[in-house]
């Protein structure tokens, strides 16, 4: 556990309504972390404004094997009641942590929400930018308050409890058949028609708001294969309609994302068992032998 001389905090601002409490503080811990942590008044929210300390990590004690650590995101939630245990390097952050209190007259997202292991892991990394947005407007009116902030933030708390909601409904939709929703692979197809620059498994996970496993996991039994072999594919059956038009097979190449010719050509005949010369010519044979006299 860490020794509480080992940590310093500086409240820079806060800000205070019935549903909501927001600090902007700076922590710093001159010995790594390692500590439990539980609030049964409140839903916690942990939004770092600069990078976290090294190597965060956090585990669910009531519910995960005690050796299970997963990354912490900049932005995380500890359910009220929870045990969330923390470790992490010796250093310093600052943080806007938003209180949401449970019970009649505080947040109510809490009934919406079953805290399934799916959901706590979710929860250490929330990429969601109307949320991302909400609480960066939260600890602005900290800051700067002025004419009826106390109203404003009960507002924002609203907003924020419904952004909440929508969130782990939207992430959690896939986990009840263990595949990807179709707006999902919608957005991933649409920016694979980009092939000059493949994305990363980090973009195409921020894009879904998954996790990277969560993402791989999913996709898999959606479409059968890895991501990795999903993009090659794209880029194959792309340079086979490039092959089909008059551009030439180096360029052709770097259209679809090749770094050089030969790249392209040993790509391409791994998956078709052809040259991409070779796919040219017998496509266009076909083509031409297709051709009936009128």
């Amino acid at each position: 556990m860490v020794n509480a001389q080992a940590v310093s905090m500086n409240i820079e601002a806060s800000l205070q309504a019935p549903t909501v409490k927001a600090l902007l503080i700076n922590f710093n811990f001159s010995e790594p972390i390692d500590e439990v942590l539980i609030d049964r008044q409140a839903h916690w929210i942990d939004f770092s404004l600069t990078p976290r300390l090294h190597n965060a990590r956090a585990c669910y004690t009531d519910y995960w094997d005690p050796h299970r650590f997963e990354s912490l995101g900049d932005i995380y939630l500890i359910p009220a009641g929870h045990a969330f245990h923390a470790r992490g390097d010796q250093g310093g952050h600052k943080a806007m942590i938003c209180l949401l209190p449970v019970g009649p007259e505080g947040c109510w997202f809490e009934n919406k929400v079953d805290w399934t292991d799916r959901h706590l892991e979710t929860s250490l990394n929330i990429r969601n930018g109307h949320i991302r947005s909400l609480l960066l407007r939260l600890g602005e009116e900290a800051q700067h308050p002025g004419f009826a902030s106390e109203a404003l933030a009960e507002l924002i708390a609203g907003q924020l409890t419904i952004e909440l909601t929508r969130h782990y409904a939207s992430t959690l939709d896939d986990a009840k058949n263990g595949v990807l929703t179709p707006w999902r692979l919608r957005l991933i197809d649409e920016r694979l028609m980009d092939l000059t620059e493949a994305p990363t498994l980090t973009e195409l996970s921020e894009l879904c708001k998954l996790s990277v496993s969560q993402l791989t996991r999913a996709f898999r039994a959606s479409r059968g294969c890895s991501i990795g072999d999903y993009i090659a594919q794209c880029r194959i059956e792309k340079a086979k309609k490039y092959l089909e038009g008059t551009q030439c097979i180096k360029e052709v190449s770097y259209v679809v994302g090749f770094s050089t010719p030969a790249a392209f050509s040993y790509a391409f005949r791994r998956a078709t068992g052809e040259t991409p010369g070779e796919y040219r010519q017998r496509v266009r044979s076909f083509n031409f032998s297709s051709v009936r006299p009128v």
